[in-house]
């Protein structure tokens, strides 16, 4: 949610040719929240902190550095989170380096792939908790990555949902696609793809505003709304940012309009207009259709495949049985959701099988060989809950999405990201 590095953001940009020249370089136009333009903001506001700092940690490298009792390497698959480390040879960036802070490269030490071994556990916890000292500590990444390897994506076209505080939609890509919406890392537990991620401020948050505002505080108003509304809302589109939105990059505002004729079968004759406000049954699904149109023509544009192979749902929002439907119905495949939650522990606790088996053989190991035939008896199992929609039905979705771009648009050429 960190707005703090604006100025960061546009002269880093402006310092490696644009926001698209410092995509195709790391993987991600720069963000608020990375950690490129918030050690520039602390080399330009602080810059005897900055001279004084030995070694600059993500999370997750200092946790493992405290297990390992020294300086733990930044993960590749992390240290892509950083608009500093160059994607497609997963080494630090000097063009991006150059762009945020003098003789930064020392102070962010190695990167390491997130398969390999950070160290051994410190003598300090055989000593006192009496670990076997053999034991060894695999690098750390975050939420995000691990919770891929927890949800067991592992194809092209395998995508997941998650609805939380922040919305975020993540895969598998075959090839790194520079593009100005979302986010490309390396894959956590393969080699040989990528991981795309977009993310939205405007999730839950939004839905509990708009739920308050128009559904009387009552989630069970909100899905009574979403039942007795159609499809396609009557060509109803809405646009609702309670938080200035990372994807569009749009302000703070509601921006609703109606499709007068759309069917759905073309846009032959169908007229659009902007209107102050919808009746609350149609408020309560133009934000739910919204948000999913949104997150699917963005998915496209980084390179996923339409129709997805699958969708694995997560946070908060999956239980709720009427937006998994509607995720079906737009996406156009089926929806599962896992067995069990806290997918983010899960995919680090087999990340760590994973980085041990690769150390004892010497090598990368493909992390489908260790739960090849036998996924289905494991907690990481997905329980198919929505089947595919009605292809007619997601051929109208299609049609929908593509007016909304060109809405967001021109709602981007007027209202601008900064």
């Amino acid at each position: 949610m960190d707005c703090s590095t604006t100025e960061q953001c546009k002269a880093i940009e402006k310092d490696v040719g644009g926001g698209l020249e410092l995509a195709k370089l790391t993987g991600s136009r720069a963000h608020e929240r990375y950690v490129g333009p918030q050690i520039r903001k602390i080399f330009e506001t602080q810059p005897e902190i900055y001279q004084n700092t030995e070694r600059i940690s993500l999370v997750s490298s200092f946790m493992a550095s405290l297990l390992v009792g020294g300086y733990a390497c930044i993960d590749q698959t992390d240290g892509a989170g950083m608009n500093l480390m160059d994607i497609e040879h997963q080494t630090w960036s000097n063009i991006a380096m150059e762009a945020t802070a003098p003789g930064l490269e020392e102070k962010l030490g190695k990167l390491a792939p997130a398969y390999a071994v950070a160290g051994s556990i410190a003598s300090y916890y055989v000593e006192r908790y009496h670990f076997n000292d053999n034991c060894v500590v695999v690098q750390w990444s975050g939420d995000n990555p691990n919770s891929l390897a927890g949800l067991t994506l592992n194809a092209y076209g395998d995508l997941a949902i998650s609805l939380g505080t922040s919305d975020t939609v993540f895969g598998i890509a075959t090839d790194h696609r520079p593009s100005l919406d979302g986010h490309v890392f390396p894959n956590p537990v393969d080699t040989e793809s990528f991981m795309v991620m977009l993310v939205y401020k405007n999730g839950s948050l939004t839905r509990e505003d708009i739920r308050d505002r128009y559904a009387d505080g009552s989630w069970e108003v909100f899905n009574m709304f979403l039942q007795q509304t159609p499809p396609l809302n009557g060509g109803k589109i809405g646009f609702y940012y309670k938080e200035h939105e990372i994807l569009p990059p749009l302000p703070v505002g509601f921006h609703r309009y109606i499709l007068d004729n759309f069917t759905g079968d073309s846009m032959d004759g169908v007229i659009e207009h902007e209107v102050e406000e919808f009746d609350p049954p149609s408020e309560v699904r133009a934000l739910i259709e919204g948000q999913l149109l949104s997150m699917r023509a963005h998915a496209e544009r980084l390179g996923m495949p339409s129709p997805p192979k699958k969708i694995i749902a997560t946070g908060g929002a999956s239980a709720n049985d009427h937006i998994l439907r509607m995720i079906a119905s737009i996406f156009g495949c089926n929806v599962y959701i896992v067995q069990k939650p806290d997918s983010a522990s899960l995919g680090a606790a087999l990340r760590a099988a994973h980085g041990w088996l690769c150390n004892q053989k010497g090598k990368f190991v493909p992390v489908s060989n260790m739960y090849l035939g036998k996924l289905e008896q494991t907690s990481l199992s997905c329980k198919l809950v929505v089947p595919a929609a009605d292809p007619v039905l997601v051929d109208r979705y299609t049609l929908m999405m593509k007016k909304r771009s060109e809405i967001e648009n021109r709602l981007i050429q007027r209202l601008g990201r900064w």
